[in-house]
């Protein structure tokens, strides 16, 4: 999801799978403010919901930043028959590590509520 479409989501009240994990951590003051109005702004929303959004969108909007670097590897051809070549690049380790610590978490989730 984009930043930009945030405030959508928050006036539909969307909500996500939360993992059982816990995460703690302190703002700076200027970015306190801002959660607390945003707080404000959208009260069907908790901090926690909205800082959890934020860094979501954050997120995706880091993982399509990634640059594409070209491997050797010929995966591919494109639609005008040119080759496509493997991505070296940031994106597939942080896909393939993304991937590997979900299914520990959903693992992890499974077995609690065993």
């Amino acid at each position: 999801m984009k930043i930009k479409a945030l405030a959508e989501c928050w006036e539909q009240q969307a909500k996500a799978t939360l993992t059982s994990d816990e995460y703690s951590f302190r703002l700076p003051l200027e970015d306190a403010a801002k959660v607390t109005a945003l707080a404000e702004m959208y009260p069907k929303r908790t901090k926690s919901e909205i800082l959890g959004e934020l860094l979501s969108a954050a997120l995706d909007e880091l993982e399509t930043s990634f640059p594409y670097v070209a491997g050797k590897e010929i995966v591919t051809t494109d639609e005008m028959g040119d080759p496509v070549f493997k991505d070296i690049g940031p994106m597939p380790t942080f896909l393939d590590l993304s991937k590997k610590h979900r299914s520990v978490m959903k693992q992890g989730q499974k077995a609690a509520n065993a």
